[in-house]
């Protein structure tokens, strides 16, 4: 059954604000955020917003990263409180340098050639870990999922640090952003 948020009922008079309800809401980074020396994933500044109690969104988005190859890039989400939900991130996985010249396709498996690409579909909360090629090499990641807010709505936010501490930062580029449509 298709949803759709609002449903206007017939004879409803149209507000500004019932047609704002209606757009897409995109979230986009209006300034690079470096962080070096951490692993504690924080939400970014840019990319977090109010979610409203008893709703469902859909979203995807793209973000640009560079950092220090040891580094890595961890992106995790940060729901509301008993929120539900799956998402899905496609980048470049870890070991980012192979050490065979085969491309292998890995089941969840780190080796020491790691991941071609990740692609695994995750809880709402659960974090992912995204290679890095070095300082002026940026990377990128797509990605998608779907958020279902219980009773209690809050704050939801796209969380990252590094993997592992370098004190050369890992930074996410201005203009990375995430689209959401609420759809109940």
């Amino acid at each position: 059954m298709p949803e759709s948020y609002p449903v206007p009922a017939g004879g409803q008079r149209l507000t500004g604000a019932l047609l704002r309800s209606m757009q897409p809401l995109t979230l986009r980074k209006t300034a690079d955020t470096a962080r070096s020396a951490t692993t504690t994933q924080t939400p970014d500044p840019h990319l977090q917003f109010t979610a409203e109690a008893n709703a469902v969104y859909t979203w995807y988005g793209w973000i640009k990263y560079d950092g220090d190859t040891a580094a890595d890039l961890v992106i995790n989400f940060t729901p509301p409180a008993g929120a539900l939900g799956e998402w899905a991130g496609h980048g470049t996985g870890i070991t980012v340098i192979g050490a065979t010249n085969t491309p292998t396709l890995e089941s969840n498996t780190i080796r020491s050639n790691g991941y071609m690409l990740r692609t695994e579909t995750n809880d709402v909360a659960q974090f992912r870990t995204y290679g890095c090629l070095g300082v002026g090499n940026p990377l990128s990641v797509y990605l998608y999922g779907i958020l279902r807010v219980q009773a209690t709505g809050g704050t939801w936010s796209l969380d990252w640090s590094q993997s592992a501490s370098s004190a050369t930062a890992t930074t996410l580029y201005t203009d990375s952003y995430i689209t959401l449509q609420r759809t109940a």
